[in-house]
């Protein structure tokens, strides 16, 4: 497992990472038995970053790793949890105050004095632009409470805006064969200030799994069901804002691409986490196998020659996708 270079902090993060929205809601059942059986197989395969939210299972997720980091002495694992969504996305909440009891919450939950990394959790712009902020960010790692911070962002305007703020560790960002507005500017500019990229949803919340068909069928409390149009949340964040049925064409031509023997989902971590300026992909799983699968994809880093697929993302996105997603985020 690769492991690179968290912005100025001096850590170092595996190139896959692990999401763990799975481990709280929003994704069907996950039993704590699987959630925890999902921590060990990521940590067993060298993944050292699990990215979480105060908000994942409220606060579920954070229990669970910090539970589960707690009888690891000496893990290596840095945890990047997001806050700023337990209240209305209103820039007046986004407070100093605010700031240090959603901190406190998740320090409780993951049974740690200094929180690694914390990330706003997806602001508005408002609060992306203003100086304040920073200051009060600036103030909680003055403070001991957080060790670095960055911002989790939903268009490549935001993670503009964050990338040029001296102090920001990381941007967080939506990146994969759907969505690739970013390697314009984002993954250059962030590569030039020294921020590290997190790149979430790399598989279009399964789109690029290869094994959905339009008879797919997800549960009631499966944000592929109740979010596919933005009715809860961004609809960016459910299939990365694609439409269903045309993302199944898309992960349909872009299978007839593949290298020999490297499956879809395999093939998309290893192409996002080879991009120029990215530092981790942070793939979810809801079981052991999706783990153990997710992190093998980083050996096709070293062995895999993944300019073919590299060809088709881009034709497949131009022609397919790039009318309707490009504008938007």
């Amino acid at each position: 497992m690769q492991q690179r270079t968290l912005g100025r902090t001096g850590r170092v993060v595996s190139a896959i990472g692990l999401g763990t929205w799975q481990l709280g809601a929003d994704w069907g059942d996950v039993s704590e038995e699987d959630a925890l059986a999902v921590l060990e197989a990521s940590l067993d395969a060298g993944v050292t970053l699990f990215d979480t939210a105060d908000v994942y299972g409220d606060g579920r997720s954070e229990t669970l790793i910090g539970r589960f980091l707690a009888a690891r002495p000496g893990h290596g694992v840095t945890v990047a949890t997001k806050m700023g969504r337990r209240m209305p996305q209103e820039p007046e909440n986004y407070s100093a105050e605010n700031f240090r009891a959603w901190t406190d919450r998740s320090r409780r939950n993951l049974g740690v004095d200094t929180l690694d990394l914390v990330q706003l959790h997806c602001p508005p712009s408002e609060v992306i632009d203003a100086d304040a902020t920073y200051d009060a960010l600036d103030d909680l790692v003055a403070a001991g409470s957080i060790a670095a911070y960055g911002v989790s962002v939903e268009t490549t305007a935001q993670a503009l805006a964050a990338i040029a703020r001296p102090n920001v560790t990381n941007v967080q960002i939506i990146l994969n064969p759907f969505r690739l507005k970013p390697l314009d500017e984002v993954l250059p500019d962030a590569a030039a200030a020294g921020v590290a990229v997190f790149a979430r949803v790399p598989l279009a919340s399964g789109l690029l799994s290869g094994k959905y068909t339009r008879e797919t069928e997800f549960s009631a409390d499966d944000h592929r069901s109740f979010n596919r149009h933005g009715e809860a949340f961004d609809r960016g964040e459910t299939f990365s804002g694609v439409d269903y049925e045309t993302g199944l064409d898309a992960a349909s031509e872009l299978t007839r691409a593949l290298p020999e023997g490297v499956s879809l989902p395999a093939a998309s971590l290893a192409w996002i986490a080879a991009l120029p300026g990215v530092t981790s992909v942070i793939p979810g799983a809801r079981n052991v196998r999706q783990a153990r699968a997710n992190a093998a994809a980083a050996a096709l880093l070293e062995c895999t020659d993944l300019r073919g697929f590299d060809a088709a993302v881009h034709e497949v996105y131009d022609r397919l996708l790039r009318a309707d997603i490009h504008p938007q985020w």
